[in-house]
Parts: C-alpha cells; sequence; structure tokens
C-alpha cells in the first residue's frame, strides 16, 4: 500500500513540478479532445493559454523585481521591522502541493467535483487544476495545527465545496460584466473569499447621500482626465513616486549641495520604475487576451455538447482561472493605487499590534483581489478601491494570525528540498503570503478549527457546507 501511494504522490508531484504554463495546455487539449474538438485546434487553445501563463509569470516578474526592492528601501529608511516574511503566492503554492495534503488534493478535490456534479449539488466543472493549490494550502496549515492529516483533508473539502458554490453563485453576474465569458465560472476561493464584502460594501456606499455620483470606471477615467486617466501613465507616475521615495536620503543630500548633475544622478531610479510600471499596466491586458483566445474554441465546444447531451436548458459552468481576467482597467488601476497605500496600512496596524506582515513579493496578486468585486461594483473605481482597501486591511491579520501554522509547513517542505530557496523561511522570521492566508475563507476555516477547538469549529464549518451545498441544488433544481 506504502508503495501504491508513494508512486501516486510521485506521479502528481512531477505534474505539479511542471508548473500552470505546461499544464494547463496539456489539460486544455485532452479536454479539447474529450470534447470532441480537432487535435490541431485544441493543442493550440492549451498553446496559447500556456504561453498567457508564462507571459503572465514574465510581467508579474517584472512587478515584484521592480516594485520590491524599491519598497524594500523605503521600508528600511523608515526603519520597520516586522517579522512575518512574504514568501509571495508562487512559494505558498510550493509548500502547499509538496506538503501530503498537496501531494493528493487533485484526485480527491476531482472527486468531490465529480460527486457533487452527479448530485446536482453544483454546476462547475472546475479544470483549473493550478490553482487547487489554495486548497491544499489551507489543508496544510490544519494539519500542522491539528496535528492530523484527517482533519487536513477535511479542511481542503470544505474549501473546495464553498468555492464551488460560490462560483456557481457568482457565475451569472461574472459572465455578464466580463464580456467573451459564457458558460465560465471561477473556481478560486482566494478571488472568491471578497465577493461578499464586495456585495455588503457596495450596499453601505449607496446608502450615502452623493455617493452615486462618484461612479467613475475606468473608461470614465479616460474620457475625464485624458492621459492623465490612461492606467499606463498612472503606472508611470506611481512607479516614478515610489521610485523617488526610495532615493529620499539621495534627495536629502542633494537639496544640501544642489548640482545638476546630483540630481541626473538620483533621477534614472524613478524613471525606470515608472516605465516599469507602466509596462505591467499595458502588457497585462495583452498578455490576458492570450487566454481569452486559448479559451474560446473550449467555451464554444463545451456549449455545443451540453446542449447537445442534456438539451438547451441544462446549463453547466467550466471552471477556470481568475488570470482570464485582470487584465480588466478597473482591476489595473485600484490594484496599483492600493499597492502603496497597503504598504502603509501595514505599518499603521503595525503600530496597534495587530500586524507583523509586510506585503512585498505578494503584490503581483493584488490584481486577483478585485476579479469577483468589479461585478459587484460595476467596475466603479472608487467603490472597487474601498473594498479593496477593506479587506486587504483585514487580511494583512489574517496572515499574521495565520503565520505559525504555515511556517510549520514550509520549515518541513524546506527541511524535505533544502535546494529549494524559495521555501526557505529566513532565520528568525515567520511565513506569510497575501494570497491565499488573507482570504476570509481561508481564515473561516481556520479560526473555527483553531479557536473553537476542533470538533467544534468542524461541526461548524459543516453545518455551513452543507447548508450551502442544499441550497445551492435547489437553486439549480428550479432551472
Amino acid at each position: 500500500m506504502d508503495i501504491v501511494f508513494g508512486a501516486i504522490e510521485s506521479t502528481f508531484a512531477y505534474i505539479i513540478a511542471l508548473g500552470a504554463a505546461v499544464m494547463m495546455p496539456i489539460i486544455f487539449t485532452i479536454l479539447g479532445l474529450c470534447i470532441g474538438i480537432k487535435f490541431s485546434k485544441a493543442l493550440k487553445s492549451g498553446l496559447y493559454v500556456g504561453v498567457g501563463f508564462v507571459g503572465l509569470g514574465v510581467i508579474t516578474g517584472l512587478l515584484t523585481s521592480s516594485l520590491g526592492p524599491a519598497l524594500s528601501t523605503v521600508v528600511d529608511i523608515l526603519g520597520l521591522k516586522l517579522n512575518v516574511f512574504d514568501m509571495g503566492w508562487p512559494a505558498a503554492a510550493s509548500v502547499a502541493y509538496n506538503t501530503t495534503v498537496g501531494a493528493f488534493i487533485i484526485p480527491v478535490c476531482l472527486g468531490v467535483n465529480l460527486l457533487l456534479l452527479l448530485c446536482k449539488c453544483t454546476r462547475t466543472v472546475n479544470i483549473d487544476l493550478w490553482n487547487y493549490w489554495h486548497f491544499a494550502f489551507i489543508g496544510a496549515v490544519i494539519y500542522f495545527l491539528s496535528d492530523s492529516i484527517l482533519w487536513g483533508f477535511f479542511a481542503a473539502i470544505v474549501c473546495y465545496i464553498i468555492t464551488l458554490v460560490l462560483a456557481d453563485m457568482t457565475a451569472k453576474k461574472f459572465q455578464s460584466f466580463y464580456s467573451g465569458m459564457e458558460g465560465i465560472s471561477i473556481p478560486q476561493p482566494f478571488c472568491q473569499g471578497f465577493t461578499p464584502f464586495a456585495i455588503l460594501i457596495g450596499k453601505l456606499l449607496d446608502l450615502i447621500p452623493g455617493f452615486d455620483k462618484l461612479n467613475i470606471d475606468a473608461e470614465g477615467m479616460k474620457k475625464k482626465f485624458g492621459l492623465f486617466g490612461e492606467p499606463i501613465f498612472l503606472g508611470i507616475i506611481i512607479g516614478f513616486c515610489i521610485g523617488a521615495l526610495s532615493k529620499i536620503p539621495e534627495f536629502g543630500a542633494w537639496w544640501a549641495e544642489p548640482t545638476f548633475a546630483g540630481f541626473m544622478d538620483i533621477l534614472p531610479t524613478p524613471l525606470k520604475l515608472g516605465v516599469s510600471m507602466g509596462a505591467v499596466m499595458e502588457l497585462i491586458p495583452r498578455i490576458t487576451g492570450l487566454f481569452i483566445e486559448g479559451l474560446k474554441p473550449i467555451s464554444e465546444a463545451t456549449r455545443e455538447l451540453i446542449a447537445k447531451k442534456f438539451g438547451e436548458k441544462a446549463e453547466f459552468y467550466i471552471g477556470m482561472s481568475p488570470a482570464l481576467v485582470i487584465g480588466h482597467p478597473t482591476t489595473l488601476v485600484v490594484s496599483l493605487l492600493l499597492i502603496p497605500v497597503t504598504i502603509g496600512v501595514a505599518v499603521g496596524l503595525s503600530q496597534l499590534g495587530i500586524n507583523q506582515f509586510l506585503p512585498l513579493a505578494s503584490l503581483a496578486g493584488m490584481f486577483y483581489v478585485f476579479v469577483m468585486v468589479l461585478p459587484y461594483t460595476k467596475g466603479n473605481v472608487v467603490k472597487s478601491f474601498i473594498v479593496g482597501l477593506v479587506v486587504v486591511s483585514i487580511g494583512l491579520v489574517f496572515v499574521t494570525l495565520m503565520s505559525e501554522n504555515f511556517t510549520s509547513a514550509a520549515q518541513m517542505v524546506s527541511a524535505a528540498h533544502p535546494d529549494d530557496a524559495a521555501v526557505k523561511v529566513p532565520e528568525g522570521f515567520s511565513a506569510g503570503a497575501l494570497d491565499f492566508a488573507s482570504s476570509p475563507i481561508a481564515f473561516l476555516i481556520y479560526g473555527c478549527i483553531k479557536y473553537l477547538t476542533t470538533w467544534v469549529g468542524a461541526a461548524i464549518l459543516t453545518a455551513i457546507t452543507v447548508a450551502m451545498v442544499v441550497w445551492n441544488r435547489i437553486q439549480i433544481n428550479k432551472k
């Protein structure tokens, strides 16, 4: 039996190690063949998605590699010392997949998905296998909290089921807001965790007299502010300002003895960072277009197959990565505005003693906060920013509270893979990451198990999950 489990674990570890850029083309090609698409067309769709992931990785890498050092310099200038180290989501995913829970998370969750589909408890077929690391993450954290692999899988499955139900609930809103997304849902718990906040905060803001006059979307900003409202130009301005802040000591020395040559020596850093941020803002929408181009044949063929096999009234959703839509102009604008604000909030909360996490490597994940927020704020920049500010502020505290058990998981993986520098936690630090540790879904599960004792917390989570599944089944059977 141990040999069988070991073989399965090694197989999935190998597949996962290939990364999303390789995994998703293979998955899309196989899926395309299964639903009747010609091999060449299925392969082309898969390759477009794979290239999209490669491009997205390059651009988000540019964001962190350019912005991270500048922000780190600003933090050093301010003399800040926060002891939860930001590993970033790629390292968090690596830690999650390399635990015992992560090794089996794909077959377990696929089995749960199939069961729920057969029982008519979900419409979503979740093929976003790379992002299954979120479920492995919370499973690994609970495993180290409870010292039980069974409770780890319980947490992962609860997270998975809640996410599938939320994906069903939000699918129509998602499809109506984002063009070309017919038949798609987003079963990614980091994004879905912010949906209730978007709904609640949006309704509260609507109660404020005159707030509706602040209904400015990204296109409206372009019309109102011209060049200054363009995402590329906002990227340049904010990048330049952050670069300038990182050069405060040099500017101070120059101010004491101002010379033209001295000023020109300081200028390259802000200019380079500004252009880099402008490039990020401009290139992300172009790259996400590759995802959509790769998705289209799969989506159309799936709808035709469902209509043929189950009738026109049958409705299923293909669960896809939120990377499809992070290039929306409002997402880009609000994410970039929120990045420097988040640093300030992290510092402020640290002074109150409720935060020890400073997001730097995680900043590339900021775009994913707004994927399911925008359909409910209708792309309103002001509303989206306020929602983002609230959820990120709360999320910083969640990351801090969860860091002890995440650190245990990271240290175990690091001991097993000593050559992997990405999963190594620096001496004297705990481990954290904005994605997925800041998600309300992750902390709901973690908080119930940690603060309410295992059995009481599990009972509450089971009740919530069962209630959501029953409600969802009722909604499906109404159709």
